[in-house]
């Protein structure tokens, strides 16, 4: 209750300054009304819904300036290497917002996905009213949320919205008394119906190279019980799965999920470590003759509620190296028809949007910026339970602070401004489609007199072309990529 105190303080100089006017001297009155007027600022801080960090910190919140990352439009520094160029034919921006169908020829639920999605966010990593107004501003603008690796809870259901739900190394919601996968109970959860997708997560941006963390202070006695650990002891997933060790069995329990959960859209999310391990996989499908539904690239920028910061700065491929080779990947081994691409790392803006879909995307996904719009004011204390405006804490004195009714609105009208956005910068780029978008629609400037688009940057394979024979820069990865080695 200390962050309470300075505007108690001030109540109680006010009291005696009133009194003092009083008893003492009018002149107090010069003391009293200023005294009063911060007394009455304070209160209406805590009643008001619109500013957690304000509901948490009354008075003191209003002098610290939030640490943003503000969504920047194309044309800042963010952005002054890369641009488009609008087309000269440009297009009447269309009236129903364009989705994308997920589901390949083995799912016999197919989900339209929108071209902006929440991505992994755990509860556990955030707040019960975190995940609630995250999930029901899913629901008010029909769009997805990942609901992370810390399991499925009832806070996520509440919200109303599609979920995709995310099935990590700890298989918490899913997990047998030595940590298993319990195939029984996954089945039962997948069968909900605001379960729209199911996703095996295999490595995240924030750290490639091991399982996720949840520091002690955070695992609350809820957070226990729903993922089946001890309460008030960290809680850190393995760095690898305990159901497979090679591409090959990926493979094959990506089918068996698929199977357990109706036939239900079934996919993958990895941040990329090498091209050979993407072809590993694409090896695995074609002998299999079994693909996933989706594919979500997870780019190095990504980030972590839940862990100390120090774990965010593990390896992995940056998100337009990531995406750009599994797009490659699948393309040159004649998958790409059956599997949609999801991107997510960094994500903010309609441009960011649009980026990724040239560079061969199919939709994206951000947490960051949905986080934002949840308040959060990057105060850095993620890991230690003391999040200012009850985004990222399972402290109840912090959370109450978070307006589900209200959060829920913001991350609705930013979901849905982002996409306009996105659609029109198509409309100006003349595309009729998401599908449309190349990577010539994007240019880069690689020094102070060259400009070059993404379709002169890289190498982008013919359909097939892996298969027919790969090409010189593919041929040794190609070759050397096993679907029965290490994964």
């Amino acid at each position: 209750m200390r962050r309470y105190a300075p505007w108690l303080l001030v109540v109680l100089c006010a009291a005696g300054a009133l009194v003092a006017s009083s008893a003492v001297s009018p002149r107090w009155w010069y003391a009293a009304g200023p005294l009063l007027a911060l007394a009455v600022l304070g209160a209406w801080d805590l009643v008001q819904r619109r500013r957690a960090l304000l509901r948490n910190h009354p008075l003191v919140g209003r002098l610290r300036h939030p640490v943003r990352e503000p969504a920047s439009p194309p044309g800042t520094a963010r952005h002054a290497y890369e641009f488009f160029v609008p087309s000269t034919s440009p297009l009447p921006p269309p009236e129903e917002e364009p989705r994308v169908r997920v589901g390949g020829p083995d799912c016999r639920l197919p989900y339209d996905m929108a071209l902006l999605n929440g991505s992994a966010m755990s509860f556990g990593a955030m707040s019960a009213r975190a995940v609630r107004a995250l999930s029901r501003g899913a629901a008010l603008g029909r769009f997805a949320q990942d609901t992370g690796e810390g399991g499925l809870s009832d806070h996520h259901l509440r919200g109303g919205g599609d979920l995709v739900w995310e099935i990590g190394t700890g298989y918490f919601g899913c997990r047998t008394s030595d940590g298993g996968f319990e195939a029984r109970e996954f089945a039962d959860k997948a069968a909900l119906p605001e379960v729209r997708c199911v996703s095996l997560k295999i490595s995240q941006g924030a750290g490639p190279g091991g399982g996720g963390v949840l520091p002690g202070a955070k695992v609350s006695a809820e957070i226990a019980r729903a993922r089946g650990v001890v309460q008030g002891r960290p809680v850190v997933s393995p760095p690898y799965h305990r159901v497979f060790s090679t591409p090959r069995e990926l493979v094959l329990f990506l089918a068996r999920m698929r199977e357990l959960a109706g036939g239900k859209p079934t996919g993958v999310k990895l941040c990329v470590r090498s091209r050979r391990q993407v072809l590993a996989l694409c090896k695995a499908m074609l002998a299999e003759g079994v693909t996933p539904d989706f594919v979500v690239v997870d780019g190095s920028e990504g980030g972590t509620g839940a862990g100390p910061p120090g774990r965010a700065k593990r390896p992995g491929m940056p998100l337009t190296e990531g995406l750009i080779t599994v797009h490659n990947a699948l393309v040159g081994s004649g998958l790409r028809d059956r599997i949609r691409i999801g991107a997510s790392g960094g994500v903010a803006t309609g441009a960011d949007v649009v980026r990724r879909l040239a560079q061969g995307a199919d939709y994206t996904n951000a947490a960051r910026a949905m986080m934002s719009a949840l308040g959060c004011v990057r105060a850095g204390r993620c890991h230690t339970n003391t999040c200012p405006v009850g985004v990222a804490t399972q402290d109840p004195w912090r959370t109450w602070a978070l307006d589900v009714g209200d959060k829920s609105r913001q991350v609705h009208r930013y979901q849905r401004e982002t996409v306009r956005s996105a659609v029109r910068i198509m409309a100006a780029l003349g595309v009729p489609e998401p599908g449309a978008l190349t990577p010539g629609h994007l240019s880069r400037r690689t020094d102070a007199t060259t400009v070059r688009s993404y379709a002169e940057l890289y190498e982008w394979l013919e359909p097939g072309a892996l298969r027919a024979g790969p090409p010189a820069s593919w041929a040794a990865d190609w070759a050397a990529a096993d679907p029965d080695g290490p994964g």
